[in-house]
């Protein structure tokens, strides 16, 4: 009955924030769509470019929710209630932090950001568009990510998960009104993405204004401690966001170099769809963290590892759908995303497709893995899975290869590092899951 129950919980919270993650994952597909067949290849090329400014703020958001999230499930558990009003109202001050940063950086940096970039002439202007706008609007983002993960937690994966669907159903809706009757530019597109949170965090609002919420905004000293634990619980989130926006990064600087303009535009149309398959893998880790904590938070030792294993179970089974869909639909997914018809471009992102994503099961299990022992309060394991698959080993793999095979070295970069990573976070389950049950 026990394991029923648990296997009941993982489906319900699983299944939920995948579909809300892949409602938010679709801010930027939406944008990529509509972009590329309303500004061509130079709009792709731009919104590529700028993908990285948006991963980084939504990331910073994921950080202080998820972090604070994991702790406030484990305090909420353990029947800590004012420590739970604390860990909110810490992570609401957090985020009004950040976000002043990035609005200081919107108003005064985003040119000298977009030239760093590595965006030409040609698509200066629509590039700072974008990433001016994204950091203006980040306390939308912040603020709206901070409420997903204390919502969810807070024992409304329904809730939550309507809003991340509903915030970028409305992005889709805006996308097109902005883009195509009133013909707004890269700055409709930016707008559309903009207002989403807003969309989102008005259908969160009655679990709070009918009191359905346990978590409040108290007034408390500053504590570091309090800062740093949720920080580091939400390294990894970060992490494993920022990633996708530095791999990015650095992929659109030996494109440019390669294959110029062409190449990074190929490589949107693969950098955008893996965001979408990196959200169902999110989806996943972030479903099963409040389940995780409030088990690890009441000893459930058993509870733990099988939420694992379902986790891990579920993320294989995927991704072998997910590979056979890109494999066999190469071509009609690179042409949807190619309005000019070019033949070059057409090429590139065909073959880049079906080599990129082998990388799938290794980086579903990298993230549920970083997601696990963060939300048991083993966040070393996971810092460290994280760093490697976001920098330390994609960096050095993407210029190694691409300079050994060339276009190919490129789209084979993640898949050997995600593959490595795995290895290295296999161990780490291995040695330290022991550890962190007796911890239970």
């Amino acid at each position: 009955m026990r394991d029923k129950g648990c296997f009941h919980n993982f489906v319900k919270y699983a299944s939920l924030n995948v579909l809300g993650m892949l409602g938010l994952s679709c801010y930027i597909l939406a944008d990529t769509f509509f972009i590329a067949n309303a500004l061509g290849s130079r709009g792709l090329t731009a919104l590529n470019l700028a993908i990285p400014i948006y991963s980084f703020v939504h990331g910073c958001g994921l950080m202080i929710g998820m972090g604070g999230g994991i702790r406030f499930a484990i305090r909420k558990y353990q029947g800590k209630r004012r420590e739970s009003d604390v860990i909110f109202s810490h992570a609401v001050g957090l985020a009004v932090g950040f976000a002043a940063c990035f609005l200081l950086a919107g108003l005064l940096l985003s040119g000298r950001i977009v030239a760093l970039l590595g965006a030409d002439r040609s698509i200066f202007d629509m590039t700072r568009i974008y990433v001016r706008m994204v950091l203006l609007f980040s306390p939308l983002f912040l603020l709206n990510n901070v409420l997903l993960a204390f919502v969810r937690n807070d024992g409304a994966p329904q809730r939550s998960m309507a809003a991340m669907v509903g915030g970028s159903l409305s992005n889709v809706v805006l996308d097109y009104v902005f883009l195509f009757p009133c013909r707004m530019g890269m700055f409709g597109a930016v707008l559309a993405t903009g207002l989403a949170p807003v969309v989102s965090m008005l259908i969160l609002s009655p679990h709070m204004l009918r009191r359905r919420n346990t978590f409040h905004l108290v007034r408390c000293r500053w504590s570091r401690a309090m800062t740093a634990g949720i920080l580091s619980g939400g390294v990894p989130s970060l992490i494993t966001e920022v990633s996708a926006g530095v791999v990015i990064l650095v992929f659109n600087g030996i494109l440019l170099a390669m294959q110029g303009n062409v190449g990074v535009a190929a490589y949107g149309v693969i950098a955008n769809l893996s965001l979408v398959v990196t959200a169902i893998y999110t989806g996943i880790g972030q479903g099963i963290q409040p389940i995780l904590s409030s088990s690890f938070g009441a000893g459930n030792r058993e509870d733990v590892r099988r939420l694992l294993r379902y986790a891990l179970t579920a993320m294989l089974l995927l991704s072998a759908v997910l590979y056979g869909v890109v494999w066999f639909g190469a071509s009609p997914i690179a042409a949807a995303f190619n309005s000019e018809g070019d033949r070059l471009l057409q090429a590139f992102a065909e073959e880049g497709l079906k080599l990129y994503f082998i990388a799938c099961p290794f980086a579903g299990f990298n993230i549920i893995l970083a997601v696990y022992f963060a939300a048991t309060e083993y966040a070393h394991p996971a810092r460290i899975i994280s760093l490697l698959r976001g920098f330390v080993l994609i960096l050095p793999m993407a210029f190694a290869l691409s300079a050994g095979f060339g276009m190919t070295g490129v789209w084979c970069a993640v898949p050997v590092t995600e593959a490595l990573v795995a290895g290295v976070g296999a161990l780490y389950w291995s040695k330290g899951d022991r550890q962190m049950l007796v911890r239970t």
